[in-house]
């Protein structure tokens, strides 16, 4: 009891220091123009002006940008996923040679740095011709994602009952239904966690995408982001933090509603150990 008087004094100090900035934010948005000049900085909203988040939308072109980024984004993620589990299963539960071997290659795929692979890719996509097109972004982050994908759900199926997927082999299974029946649905909170983990880089990629794509239709919403700024000579700070806003709160609600699968998925691999 003790313990618990002497802690929460710190855990609500933590909770405000952690949630201002974002009620901060969103309430900046809703601002007139007026207000941000005859208003102290920190001073919330006294009215709500959707017209900002209007003009983000139409004339900053927030809306082509946040289409553009769930366009990359969402198929990223879905082969990322798809593929990673796939290879992990296989490496982890089928029996072969060379499998360390392949494993190792994938590991060593996080050890390299985003800086080292800038330069070769650019080469690269440019004389493929994909250079300033969305296929650049798409098998830039699935193969950059693949290597963690493939190293956390290795560890997940390591921790998983083997005698569950052999006994689903042994009632006449096939080692797809076995994958995609039993193994996937057991594994479902460590895909959330990695869907969670691998959308939050996807979705907040600022260097790939101003590095690959250069077009003002095929940027994303954190390369638009950018842009935006400037684009208003002396900035409109409305329109910039309802820009901004529209960039965070995605991420920010989908972690929300997914924040106890995630933990569930976080601590799996210890409970089943």
């Amino acid at each position: 009891m003790r313990k618990r008087l002497f802690f929460t004094p710190f855990i609500i100090l933590l909770v405000i220091l952690e949630a201002y900035p974002l009620v901060w934010l969103v309430s900046s948005s809703l601002k007139a123009p007026y207000e941000f000049t005859t208003q102290p900085i920190y001073a919330f909203s006294e009215k709500l002006w959707w017209g900002n988040y209007a003009k983000a939308w139409t004339e900053g072109k927030i809306g082509v940008y946040f289409r553009n980024s769930v366009i990359v984004t969402f198929p990223s993620l879905f082969l990322v996923l798809f593929l990673g589990t796939m290879a992990a299963f296989g490496i982890e539960i089928m029996r072969w040679k060379l499998k360390n071997v392949v494993l190792f290659f994938f590991l060593a795929g996080i050890m390299i740095p985003v800086q080292m692979i800038l330069l070769p890719l650019f080469v690269f996509y440019y004389r493929t011709g994909l250079l300033d097109t969305r296929w650049a972004l798409f098998l830039t982050y699935v193969t950059y994602g693949l290597p963690l994908t493939v190293f956390f759900m290795t560890s997940y199926f390591q921790a998983l009952p083997p005698e569950i997927l052999e006994a689903s082999i042994l009632d006449g299974a096939s080692l797809i239904q076995v994958f995609f029946r039993v193994a996937v649905p057991m594994a479902a909170n460590a895909i959330f966690t990695l869907a969670m983990v691998q959308f939050f880089f996807i979705w907040n990629d600022l260097i790939f995408s101003l590095t690959f794509v250069s077009k003002t239709e095929l940027r994303t919403i954190q390369t638009g982001l950018l842009n935006f700024v400037g684009r208003f000579g002396q900035i409109e700070w409305g329109p910039t933090f309802a820009a901004i806003s529209l960039a965070v709160i995605p991420t920010f609600l989908l972690y929300l509603f997914l924040s106890r699968l995630i933990m569930e998925g976080l601590t799996a691999g210890a409970l089943k150990g």
